[in-house]
């Protein structure tokens, strides 16, 4: 047993609604799988493991999320929202979460509206030589991320996060990273290692954090009561300054934290409530 099966079966007992998941995920994939190979008229076309226009990620989170595609792709406003059932929008975003401010400015006016945005924690990469062969074998990224990662991205969105109708949701995963070997392009800038990203394939999900409310934010808070710089909660945390800095940044824009001083060249903070 390769190391990546051995952790594909431990992982797949800590994994939550995994039978479902994997179900809707084997699904969605067939589907993406078939619409490859054929055109609209049913002539046999040009094949692979991997999808066209939407990525396997957004592809299955979406069908995760709302099972039933006549709720899918929902033209309003304007846009198209993801989803869109009972008056309230789902939008899944796989990265850049400050692409979604103009749709946000919009439908955040009528509708509540949940963002689903997926955290990679395990990722495991394959290479193939082309989009129609997948890799022999995956290795374990030493990129590792967690829920304070999403910060980075959430910052974008710092502005919003106290809007009542506004729920961030954040998916911890594990995927498949599938590289392939990038095609010689006029004009186009060849990636050092020769390779490029194909898709992200979804493993299964760990955790989800849902963040419907400032209060919900105060998960993210050290234990200690009173008075902290940034220094102090990148500690307790776990996480680098850096990273710190930014998350309390974020939490001061969503009302969580104030500021309430300085200690040398630390801004002081407390919980807001």
């Amino acid at each position: 047993m390769s190391r990546y099966e051995d952790f594909l079966k431990k992982a797949s007992a800590e994994y939550i609604h995994h039978d479902r998941f994997l179900s809707v995920r084997d699904e969605v994939l067939a589907e993406m799988e078939k619409r490859r190979f054929f055109d609209a008229k049913g002539v046999f076309g040009e094949g692979g493991f991997g999808v066209l226009a939407e990525k396997s990620m957004h592809a299955v989170l979406k069908r995760f999320a709302e099972p039933d595609d006549n709720f899918h792709e929902v033209a309003m406003e304007g846009f198209f929202a993801d989803i869109c059932r009972d008056g309230k929008v789902t939008e899944i975003q796989t990265k850049r979460l400050g692409n979604l401010r103009k749709k946000l400015d919009v439908f955040l006016k009528s509708y509540e509206v949940t963002v689903i945005y997926p955290v990679i924690c395990n990722k495991w990469r394959g290479y193939s030589e082309a989009s129609d062969k997948r890799p022999s074998s995956f290795r374990l990224s030493s990129h590792h991320r967690n829920e304070y990662s999403a910060f980075d991205e959430l910052y974008a969105l710092k502005g919003k996060l106290a809007e009542p109708n506004l729920h961030i949701h954040l998916y911890l995963m594990d995927a498949e990273e599938i590289m392939v070997k990038q095609q010689k392009a006029k004009g186009r800038r060849r990636a050092r290692s020769g390779y490029e990203r194909f898709d992200l394939v979804p493993l299964g999900i760990r955790r989800i954090i849902e963040l419907d409310s400032a209060n919900d934010y105060m998960q993210f808070m050290p234990e200690a009561d009173g008075q902290f710089t940034s220094a102090d909660f990148a500690a307790e945390a776990g996480i680098s300054r850096g990273t710190a800095s930014i998350v309390l940044n974020v939490l001061l824009s969503a009302g969580v934290v104030e500021r309430v001083g300085k200690k040398g060249n630390f801004y002081l903070y407390e919980a807001a409530y």
